[in-house]
């Protein structure tokens, strides 16, 4: 069974048994952001460490990056947004996801948000 765990920076990850992590933004974050025109994703194979950028995005809105959340080796990326950036507009928690990767270090998860703490968090930025 996965779970869902959020960062501060409004992405989410699920975690698999196998310690696969997948990465995306939530609902909050690309809403804000507008309608996704570009991702530049990482390639697989990749080692980022903590806090390393990971991948870019660009919006109507905004341009900005996906930092990685914790350290890890980056197994597949979602190769569909390269032409259809607008999944994850559409299923942000779904379809619209940006890359997996294999966690270093599994209790680094252990520091984010669960889903109730992601929800106060956000409620309190206002």
């Amino acid at each position: 069974m996965s779970k869902t765990v959020y960062t501060q920076e409004h992405e989410w990850l699920r975690v698999e048994e196998d310690g696969l992590v997948t990465v995306g933004i939530t609902d909050y974050a690309q809403d804000h952001l507008g309608d996704l025109v570009f991702v530049q994703l990482p390639e697989a194979g990749k080692e980022l460490a903590k806090g390393e950028e990971a991948a870019v995005i660009e919006s109507v809105k905004a341009a900005g990056e996906i930092n990685m959340p914790v350290a890890g080796v980056v197994t597949e990326v979602n190769a569909v947004l390269a032409d259809e950036p607008g999944k994850v507009n559409e299923d942000p928690m779904g379809a619209g996801w940006f890359f997996k990767f294999k966690v270093s270090q599994a209790s680094d998860l252990d520091a984010l948000m669960d889903e109730a703490g992601y929800t106060a968090y956000v409620e309190s930025q206002g």
